[in-house]
C-alpha cells in the first residue's frame, strides 16, 4: 500500500515538461487496408421422399402425381460478388508527436485500420441477437402418426394403405360436417373451433403424405474467397463445377456444368519522376503529414454459369491502390480538420472544417 501511494505522489510531482516529452516519444502504427474478393454462391437443395403407399394413390385417392421414387436434385439460384476488409500488414504507417499537430485526435479502429482524424467514433447498432446454440437446438421427436386401431392391426400392406385411405375421407367428412354445422357438441367458440379445425387438417396432411410423398426444399450457401496479392497480378480465373445431381461438386464429373469467375485487376500508380541525386528540395513543395490515405485499384469480376455472365460488378481492391499523404498545412491553425476516411477502402470520405 505504501508502495502505491509512493508511486501515485512520484507521478503528481512529475513535472509537465517531463510529461510533454514522453509524449513526444509516442507512436501510433496504423495500416492500409487489404482487400478479399468473395463470391456468396446461393444454390436450393430439393429433397423428393416417396410416399410409403405411394402405388396406392391413384387406386384409393385418386391421386396421379405421387411421388414414386426418392431423389435429390439440386439448382443453381445465383451469386453475390462481396469483399471483405482486413489490415496490410506490409503497408504500416507511424505516426509520431509532433509540435502543433495533435496527435491524440487520430481515429484508428481495433482492427489497425485509420477511419478519420478529429471526429467522434461510430457506435455501431446491434440488432437482435441471433439465437444460441440451446435455442437453435431442438428436441428431435419421433411423428406419430394418428393411425386407427384398423390401420394398426392391418396383416397385409394393402390392407393398411385401405384403412389409411378410409380415414383420410373419414376427416375429411368430419372437417365438412363441423364447418356445416352439423355435429352435435361442436365447440361453440369461434377460437376452439378453429384450432380443432387446424389439428383435423394437419392429420389429414401427415396421412396424405403417406401416399403422394414429401418434398423439401433447402437454400443452400457456398462461399469462394480470393485475396489478390502481388505487383505482377492482372487476373484472376478460376473453375468451379455444378452438378444437377450433386450440386458443387469436382472436375471429374462429366455431367457438371462450368461456373467460370473471372476477373481484372487495375493498380493505381503514381506518377513521379525520379529525382536526380544532386537536384535540390523543392522550396515550394507541400510538406507531407504522417496521415496517409489510400487511393484504392479496382477489379472487375465477372461470374458465368453454362457460359452465360449471371453476376459482374467493379470492387475496389485496396492493396493496389496508392498511398497518398496529406498536406501537415492541413493540421495546423485554431480550427482543425475533421477527416472521415473509408474504412472499406482507405480513401479519403469527407473533409471538413
Amino acid at each position: 500500500m505504501k508502495t502505491f501511494l509512493l508511486l501515485l505522489l512520484t507521478v503528481a510531482l512529475t513535472p509537465m515538461s517531463d510529461q510533454y516529452h514522453e509524449a513526444d516519444q509516442a507512436i501510433m502504427v496504423y495500416y492500409s487496408p487489404k482487400t478479399t474478393i468473395c463470391l456468396d454462391f446461393t444454390y436450393t437443395e430439393k429433397t423428393e421422399t416417396a410416399g410409403e403407399f405411394a402405388e396406392y394413390a391413384e387406386e384409393l385417392l385418386g391421386i396421379t402425381d405421387a411421388i414414386t421414387e426418392s431423389k435429390t436434385s439440386y439448382s443453381f439460384e445465383g451469386v453475390e460478388i462481396k469483399t471483405r476488409t482486413s489490415a496490410d500488414p506490409e503497408r504500416p504507417h507511424t505516426i509520431k508527436a509532433e509540435k502543433g499537430m495533435p496527435w491524440q485526435l487520430v481515429n484508428i479502429n481495433e482492427r489497425g485500420l485509420l477511419v478519420g482524424y478529429n471526429i467522434l467514433p461510430e457506435v455501431k447498432k446491434f440488432g437482435k441477437g441471433t439465437a444460441t446454440g440451446s435455442e437453435k437446438s431442438r428436441i428431435q421427436r419421433t411423428k406419430v402418426l394418428p393411425y386407427t386401431e384398423e390401420t394398426l392391426t392391418a396383416k397385409s400392406e394393402e390392407e393398411r394403405a385401405q384403412a389409411v385411405a378410409k380415414q383420410i375421407l373419414h376427416l375429411r367428412e368430419t372437417r365438412m360436417y363441423l364447418i356445416g354445422g352439423e355435429i352435435e357438441n361442436a365447440p361453440a367458440d369461434g377460437k376452439a373451433m378453429e384450432l380443432v379445425l387446424a389439428e383435423l387438417k394437419k392429420q389429414e396432411r401427415q396421412l396424405v403424405e403417406l401416399f403422394i410423398g414429401k418434398t423439401e426444399v433447402k437454400t443452400l450457401h457456398k462461399e469462394l474467397c480470393h485475396c489478390p496479392a502481388g505487383e505482377n497480378t492482372k487476373r484472376w480465373d478460376e473453375v468451379l463445377y455444378f452438378s444437377e445431381d450433386n450440386g458443387f461438386t469436382g472436375a471429374d464429373n462429366v455431367d457438371a456444368d462450368r461456373i467460370r469467375i473471372s476477373a481484372e485487376f487495375q493498380h493505381q500508380i503514381a506518377k513521379r519522376s525520379a529525382a536526380e541525386p544532386d537536384k535540390k528540395k523543392d522550396k515550394n513543395a507541400v510538406e507531407p503529414s504522417p496521415i496517409v490515405y489510400n487511393l484504392p485499384g479496382n477489379a472487375q469480376v465477372a461470374v458465368y454459369f453454362k457460359n452465360e455472365m449471371v453476376r459482374s460488378k467493379v470492387v475496389p481492391i485496396a492493396q493496389f491502390g496508392m498511398d497518398v499523404p496529406l498536406p501537415k498545412d492541413l493540421f495546423t491553425g485554431k480550427e482543425l480538420p475533421k477527416i472521415k476516411i473509408s474504412e472499406r477502402t482507405g480513401n479519403v470520405i469527407s473533409i471538413r472544417k
